[in-house]
């Protein structure tokens, strides 16, 4: 029986933590602060941390200087174990300093703090305990934000920690991370949060993380000057964490964040780099044919027959979900430029998905059928030969999202060697189960139990056999010709209709002009006619003409 805690989904109600003041830490932790030119609010933060109550043998703090001018200075108030260094070269920024810290931390647990917060006495306290009992949980402090108003000195600072008189240090402001706040309370205290939300209230500014977890998922993206947290959250959901926001790790923040100043601006600048870096935000992938950093769906195609390969790739590039990237595994650093027969080569159907899907960007040719590091929230496996209908992949998603589901097996058909399977997994239930699993665990029994596995028939999801022929040899007729077609034959029919009235219509204007006794006769009827087909040509043949344009142009412009 595993000594690791299995906690679904995102409800850490399963862990009890300790009363704080009640329990013995043993785990240590590294503080780390980024900070540039912010001597003034640094000096308070430090003598905030040197009052805390997390033992002080267990706890060291760096602060990283990201090229302060002046550089920043060790104030006289700050822990026993506090060390300044400088960023690298190379970059500069928050995720760039953090890393810096990252890479030079010995605690077991990393703690982030901005140089602009003052926590309270049990402010690591509080989301240490939860470290304790579970090492993939990522807890999350509470921020109050302070109103405009003169600074407390660093000795008033470490006097009312000490005491436990942290509320009277600030004037309130009103705001507050509102949107953070209504998702915690509306989802349980987030226990009830499914996988994509759960990410959202990931905010850096007081965060602590298991650092081996951490450095396993390659730590900060360094690329990123803002938009890191929200990159980072992504990431951690898909190792497989569980957020835990804990409001008795109460802290300061002095004035008001970026994103509270100036959010229009800050939400015009994020939106490019989220929106390469994290498939959640469904929002921001809304152009059509667009490619992206991460794929919403890591897709893996075995090896087969080249007609099989390349019809089951072809139904995944042509899903109603764009961002898909398919994998196909294979020996391709076998496939040597030497002399052979080409029409004999026992390596010719490698050959042949080879020079189908060299050149495109969507595809990969890789000897690992799983690529390391894959960072999609969904990961698909179809065995060759199965054709996938344009709508299945967003039915399927759709249906796990909704219910936060880990895994979907897709039974196919059944013969007497076995049933063939199509999957598609959550990333993040995966490496749940990896981070929880011992040597006698089944994989499909832990997700299961994590995060719940369901079976689906194929001929339902759209999955079909390819077809006998393929690729198609005929030239492939597109929806608009076909319907163009149509309606043409359509308008046709109702000109030929209203060419024979008229032709009529002169016959009776001929009768009537040689029957003088029933001309008014005629002349009535032939009037009947003449509006008959007048209708016929402003009505019927409109009408057609109208319903032709707007199919076509729904078809072609679906969006519009």
């Amino acid at each position: 029986m595993s000594s690791i805690p299995r906690i679904p989904h995102n409800d850490f109600g399963v862990l009890t933590p300790p009363a704080l003041g009640a329990w013995e830490p043993s785990l240590t932790v590294t503080v780390v602060i980024p900070a540039h030119d912010r001597q003034e609010t640094l000096d308070l933060t430090l003598a905030a941390l040197s009052a805390q109550s997390y033992p002080e043998h267990l706890l060291d703090v760096i602060v990283v200087d990201d090229g302060s001018a002046p550089p920043l200075r060790l104030p006289d108030l700050a822990p026993a174990k506090t060390k300044l260094i400088s960023s690298p070269p190379g970059g500069w920024g928050r995720a760039w300093a953090v890393q810096a810290g990252l890479d030079a931390a010995t605690g077991e647990v990393l703690f982030v703090l901005d140089a602009d917060m003052v926590p309270h006495r049990r402010h690591v306290e509080a989301q240490l305990r939860w470290h304790h009992l579970a090492p993939y949980v990522v807890v999350l402090g509470w921020i109050d934000f302070t109103a405009p108003g003169p600074l407390p000195s660093p000795e008033q600072v470490r006097g009312a920690v000490e005491s436990g008189a942290e509320d009277t240090l600030f004037p309130l402001s009103p705001y507050r991370h509102d949107w953070a706040e209504e998702i915690i309370h509306d989802h349980d205290g987030l226990r009830t949060a499914p996988s994509s939300l759960a990410t959202r209230i990931h905010v850096g500014a007081t965060v602590s993380y298991p650092a081996a977890l951490l450095r396993s998922i390659g730590g900060m993206d360094t690329s990123l000057v803002l938009a890191e947290d929200t990159e980072l959250g992504y990431r951690l959901t898909q190792a497989g964490v569980v957020f835990v926001p804990d409001p008795e790790s109460r802290s300061w923040h002095i004035g008001l964040p970026t994103a509270m100043r100036d959010f229009a601006a800050l939400k015009r600048y994020n939106d490019p780099y989220i929106a390469d870096r994290v498939p959640y935000r469904r929002y921001l992938r809304t152009d059509p044919g667009r490619q992206w950093l991460v794929p919403y769906v890591d897709a893996v195609v075995p090896p087969g027959s080249y007609e099989d390969v390349r019809a089951t790739v072809d139904g995944l590039l042509a899903s109603s979900i764009p961002d898909v990237r398919v994998t196909v595994p294979g020996p391709w650093d076998a496939l040597t430029g030497g002399r052979r027969s080409p029409l004999t080569d026992p390596d010719l159907d490698l050959r042949l998905i080879h020079a189908t899907f060299e050149h495109d960007p969507r595809v990969r040719l890789t000897v690992d059928p799983v690529a390391p590091g894959s960072r999609s929230p969904f990961r698909l496996q179809v065995p060759p030969g199965w054709v996938p209908s344009k709508d299945t992949l967003e039915h399927l998603i759709a249906y796990m999202e909704e219910h936060d589901t880990g895994a979907l097996c897709i039974a196919l058909e059944e013969t007497e060697q076995g049933v063939t399977v199509a999957r598609l997994d959550r990333t993040s239930a995966l490496s749940r189960a990896a981070l929880v699993a011992t040597p006698q665990d089944d994989q499909d029994d832990l997700i299961d139990a994590l995060f719940g596995l369901e079976w689906a028939d194929g001929e339902t999801s759209g999955f079909k056999r390819r077809p006998p022929v393929y690729p198609p040899r005929k030239k492939p007729v597109s929806e608009i010709a076909k319907l163009t077609a149509a309606h043409e034959k359509e308008i046709a029919l109702y000109r030929k209709r209203t060419a024979a009235l008229r032709a009529e219509l002169a016959q009776l204007r001929r009768e009537s002009g040689k029957n003088g006794r029933d001309a008014a006769r005629w002349r009535e009827k032939a009037e009947s006619w003449r509006r008959e087909a007048m209708r016929l040509v402003r009505e019927q043949d409109r009408t057609v003409l109208k319903r032709a344009v707007r199919r076509v142009r729904n078809l072609a412009f679906p969006d519009v």
